[in-house]
């Protein structure tokens, strides 16, 4: 937590929007019996969000699948679509998405290349 705390304080003193809070490892998955345990406890990630004023985009779990297929080479997303921890996933990225999207291009850096 003072990890994502640093990284608030940091993108706001130069100016670069926070779109949200992601909250890693948020709890243990057994991926013998499918348990959950907030090992870490519990809700770090909604408090960050809340203290700085922001939005928690969504809490990752720590699975072992998560690992072992990243190591691989695969995302999760592709082997197993339809998953919980993918739908997770997917989850935070449309919600990413439609805060750059909201944001328009007013906040956006112009980029242009030239000779």
């Amino acid at each position: 937590l003072l990890d994502a705390q640093k990284g608030v304080e940091m993108f706001r003193k130069v100016n670069v929007p926070v779109l949200g809070v992601v909250e890693n490892m948020s709890l243990h998955i057994c991926s013998e019996c499918g348990h959950k345990e907030h090992i870490f406890g519990a809700d770090g990630g909604a408090r960050i969000a809340k203290d700085y004023d922001t939005e928690l985009l969504g809490a990752l779990p720590l699975a072992l699948s998560i690992r072992e297929y990243t190591d691989k080479g695969t995302p999760i997303v592709v082997v197993e679509p339809e998953s919980e921890i993918s739908l997770i996933y997917k989850s935070i990225a449309e919600k990413v998405a439609d805060k750059v999207a909201k944001q328009g291009s007013q906040s956006a850096p112009s980029i242009s290349i030239e000779d």
